[in-house]
């Protein structure tokens, strides 16, 4: 039985259809300049269903409204046209939105100001019934393609709307009819509602539904119930541990990956490239037969050796998206796990093979330390920086999406008309210098490559993701050595142009630390003296001394990849009673610490 079958509602979705239509005139919907206007209507559809409650958020939930609070919607929210069975009219599309509402706790989550100061969200709020709006646009006489072009451009446009917190669903649900009959689902996700593996679940359930079956109960844990393990002993200390994992990772691994010239700041300007192969999926399944290794490892340790060998260095740290899906007992969970696992990764194996057993051992224990606490983690970035002078972010990330795609919606794509098959695509901001999105690997290997065109430029990045495939049909014959990979990506790329040395395990430009030094402290002296960075500043303020030199500074590396706060300051000053000077590192006792208490 479904949620509906055990608690009555106040009106059928047909019901509300039917009052709503009757009760508000229709509204012309904004479309681009040569376009016709469309005519939409808001549906309000009531839900109710067994189930409840309220407690603290998961890891997972916290961790999306930090970045919901943080970041434009359009870097949160998620749009995507869910595929619509045959013969589904608006009424019964209605119904099965509602049921899908009813069965997952998820959906029914708000997450309601906090006490403190800032009103962050302390807890969740699962809610027994309400109600939400649908739009339904007329589409009219429009063709397939048109209606795809329409539906896409809807997602487009509502992708950017905040999903309030506050208010169920953690969805928006966009019909587009002619008539009464139901043509295209257009559906925005809160990120805090839902990631991509739980948006998967919601699609086949929303499948299902619409096309009139019943569907067993819901099984996985809900969040409230993960909320509750989480706050458990053992819970405690998982999230402890993997704080100490990422500590070690911070403190030690290298905070950059790329040394090119060209990062002059935050990355921007970013390029998607789709690769779609149906010869790279049956090659990917070979070196799998032959390793023994998952496809999800294979991919990310051929993506990580192409990395490493452009950027010229051996050791990597990579995010990887998705990363709690690796547990089965979460597979079908409805709700975010979107937390990173941090993956360090020592390419220098002599051959991919070799490689391969590697990453899977380093993303194994990524995985399973990567249930955290959000805010902890986030301070840590903070004092890893301060401690190191290089601020890490996410420059290389892998995204395996390939077990999150239904069928129902990969099996709509036709395969690809030529081998391989790339597809310029608009791409997202992010704050990423190279992003590698899995989509699918049976069938056909399709992938995304986004890249910022500061360490990959159009053509550079085609190269890169051809790469990949022939490193895979190269590999379905045997072991490849990591020395050939010339002959499939070319030499070691990137315009290492300039003074660049190698400390504390990252390649830093002497020209981006005189202009990082120039933007926080003005006129300096630098100099390098055993692998370490030496400034000296002289200062009007007699208070301003090496801790308030390094504060400044490191207040000024973000976007700044290639440049490093100096490891010791030393600051003039000149007063009428004569010349006194302060030196140290400028590095905080306490912040210092804290990171050793953990690594």
């Amino acid at each position: 039985m479904t949620p509906h079958d055990a608690t009555p509602c106040d009106a059928t979705a047909s019901d509300a259809a039917a009052s709503d239509a009757a009760a508000h005139e229709p509204t012309s919907l904004a479309a681009p300049p040569g376009s016709p206007r469309r005519t939409a209507r808001r549906v309000t559809v009531r839900f109710a269903a067994e189930g409840g409650g309220s407690g603290p958020l998961t890891r997972g939930q916290d961790n999306m409204v930090r970045c919901i609070r943080s970041s434009a919607p359009e870097q949160i929210n998620r749009e995507s046209v869910w595929p619509v069975p045959h013969g589904t009219s608006v009424p019964a599309g209605l119904a099965a939105l509602r049921l899908l509402v009813e069965r997952h706790e998820s959906l029914r989550t708000t997450f309601p100001a906090g006490p403190g100061a800032d009103g962050f969200p302390d807890r969740q709020v699962v809610h027994r019934d309400g109600r939400f709006t649908a739009t339904v646009v007329e589409a009219g006489d429009r063709s397939e393609d048109e209606l795809d072009a329409l539906a896409e451009e809807l997602g487009r446009v509502d992708v950017a709307v905040p999903v309030a917190l506050d208010t169920p669903p953690r969805a928006r649900f966009t019909l587009v009819a002619t008539g009464d009959r139901l043509l295209r689902l257009v559906v925005v996700v809160c990120h805090a509602g839902a990631d991509g593996a739980a948006t998967a679940v919601l699609i086949e359930d929303w499948h299902a539904l619409a096309a009139g079956k019943e569907l067993p109960p819901v099984t996985a844990p809900t969040p409230l119930e993960i909320a509750v393990a989480e706050q458990s002993p053992q819970g405690r200390r998982r999230a402890a541990a993997a704080l100490r994992h990422w500590a070690r990772i911070l403190t030690t691994g290298p905070q950059t990956v790329f040394a090119d010239a060209r990062v002059t700041g935050p990355p921007r300007d970013h390029g998607a490239l789709l690769v779609r192969s149906r010869t790279a999926a049956d090659h990917l399944a070979a070196v799998c037969r032959r390793t023994g290794a998952s496809p999800s490892v294979v991919l990310l340790a051929a993506f990580a050796a192409l990395v490493a060998h452009r950027a010229g260095r051996r050791g990597l740290v990579l995010s990887a998206l998705s990363a709690n899906r690796q547990r089965a007992a979460l597979i079908d969970h409805v709700g975010t796990l979107a937390q990173d696992a941090l993956i360090l990764l020592d390419t220098g194996a002599a051959d991919l093979d070799q490689l391969i057993g590697r990453a899977k051992s380093a993303s194994l224990n990524a995985y399973w330390h990567s249930t955290l606490d959000a805010e902890k983690v986030w301070q840590l970035v903070e004092d890893a920086a301060h401690l190191r002078g290089a601020r890490f972010g996410r420059q290389v990330v892998v995204n395996d999406l390939s077990l999150t795609v239904p069928a129902t919606v990969a099996d709509t794509r036709p395969l690809p008309a030529v081998d391989p098959e790339l597809t310029v695509l608009t791409a997202p901001p992010l704050p990423v210098r190279l992003m590698f999105t899995i989509l699918r690997i049976t069938g056909s290997l399709d992938f995304v490559l986004i890249a910022c065109p500061q360490v990959l430029d159009a053509e550079e990045a085609e190269i890169f993701a051809r790469a990949l495939p022939a490193l895979l049909a190269a590999a379905a014959e045997g072991p490849v050595l990591l020395a050939d990979l010339p002959a499939v990506l070319g030499p070691p790329g990137g315009g290492r142009d300039g003074e660049w040395l190698l400390i504390d395990d990252s390649w830093i430009d002497l020209a981006a630390v005189h202009d990082l030094l120039r933007t926080a402290l003005g006129d300096h002296r630098l100099s390098v003296a055993e692998g370490r960075l030496v400034a000296e500043v002289a200062a009007s303020d007699p208070a301003f001394g090496p801790a308030e030199a390094h504060r400044a500074v490191v207040a000024a590396l973000p976007g700044r990849d290639t440049a490093m706060a100096p490891h010791h300051y030393v600051v003039r000053h000149v007063t009428p009673a004569g010349e006194r000077t302060d030196s140290g590192s400028g590095r905080d006792p306490a912040v210092v610490a804290a990171l050793s208490a953990l690594t």
